[in-house]
C-alpha cells in the first residue's frame, strides 16, 4: 500500500490557496498512553491542525527540550514500541483523514530496518517521515525505501546551515522542509525571531518545496507571526504541555483541542 505523500502535498497547497499557513501539530506516540495518544492526536485535528506529526519516543532525544523529553520518558516507561507508533499513525489518519507523519531519530529506524519501517508506515496510511538527525549524505537507503512506498522524506534545516548546505538538503528532500527557527532544542519561547524568517528566505532560494517552521511557537500570536513568512507553522511542546499540566485526560484533551483552535485562528490572521 502506498503512503500519503500526495495527500500531504494537497493539504499544503490548499492552505496556500487559502492565503494562510498550514498548522502542523506534534505529539509523541504512547503519551500519556497509546490509546490516549491516539485520542490526543485526533483532538488536534478536530481543533484545527491540518497535519500531524507522531513522534517515535527515544531515550536520548538530543534535539528535544524538557517538555518533550518528559513525554518521551512517560511513553518509554509505558512500554511504547514501534508497533504502537505505527498504530497511532494508522488510527489517527483513519479517524481524521489528515496527513500523518512520523518524526523520529534515525537510530530506531536503522535498527528496525528502513525498508520494513517504510513499508509499515505506508501501510498504516502515513504520509512521510521527518528525520532530524539523518545526514543527507547517509540517507540514500532510507530515501529509496520511502520513495518506493510513497512516503515523503522531510529533512531539518537550521539557522547555522550555509546556503550550499541548504541546497544539498533541499535537492533530495520531499514533502516539505522543516526549518528549525533557532539554534537549540524544542520548547516554547517568548518570541520566534528574525533568524527563522531569514532561514525561510534562504531555503526558498534553493527549492520550490513548502517551508514549515518549528521550535518555539506556543500561542496564536506567535503562530500569526510565523505565518507571515512560512508555509507551515509547527507546534509541539505547547500541545504536550497541555496534557502534562492537565489534572485528568479529558481536561487535557479539551485543552489540546482548544489550543489547536487558537493556533488555527493565528495562522489565518498572519500577524
Amino acid at each position: 500500500m502506498a503512503g500519503n505523500v500526495e495527500l500531504l502535498g494537497s493539504v499544503l497547497a490548499r492552505a496556500k490557496e487559502e492565503g494562510r499557513s498550514a498548522l502542523v501539530g506534534y505529539l509523541p506516540a504512547g503519551f500519556p498512553t497509546v490509546d490516549a495518544g491516539v485520542r490526543a492526536v485526533t483532538a488536534m485535528v478536530e481543533g484545527g491542525c491540518d497535519i500531524v506529526e507522531v513522534g517515535l519516543p527515544h531515550s536520548d532525544p538530543v534535539l528535544d527540550g524538557p517538555v518533550i523529553q518528559t513525554a518521551d520518558d512517560i511513553a518509554l516507561r509505558g512500554g511504547v514500541r514501534i508497533a504502537d507508533v505505527v498504530r497511532t499513525v494508522r488510527e489517527a489518519h483513519a479517524a481524521t483523514g489528515a496527513p500523518v507523519l512520523c518524526m523520529t531519530y534515525w537510530n530506531p529506524v536503522d535498527r528496525y530496518g528502513p525498508e520494513r519501517f517504510a513499508a509499515e508506515l505506508a501501510e498504516a496510511g502515513g504520509a512521510g517521515c521527518i528525520l532530524p538527525d539523518l545526514p543527507v549524505e547517509e540517507s540514500e537507503v532510507w530515501r529509496k525505501a520511502a520513495e518506493q512506498h510513497g512516503l515523503a522524506t522531510v529533512f531539518v534545516v537550521a539557522p547555522s546551515s550555509r546556503d550550499e548546505r541548504l541546497a544539498r538538503i533541499t535537492a533530495v528532500g520531499t514533502g516539505f522542509v522543516y526549518a528549525a527557527s533557532l539554534m537549540g532544542v524544542t520548547g516554547t519561547r517568548e518570541s520566534v525571531g528574525e533568524q527563522a524568517q531569514d532561514l525561510v528566505r534562504r531555503t526558498r532560494a534553493t527549492t520550490a518545496l513548502p517551508v514549515c517552521v518549528g521550535l518555539g511557537v506556543s500561542d496564536a500570536d506567535q503562530a500569526a507571526q510565523v505565518a507571515r513568512f512560512a508555509d507551515g507553522v509547527i507546534v509541539g511542546s505547547a500541545f504536550v504541555k497541555r496534557l502534562l499540566d492537565a489534572p485528568d485526560l479529558e481536561t487535557g484533551l479539551a485543552g489540546v483541542r482548544t489550543l489547536a483552535g487558537e493556533l488555527a485562528e493565528g495562522v489565518r490572521r498572519r500577524g
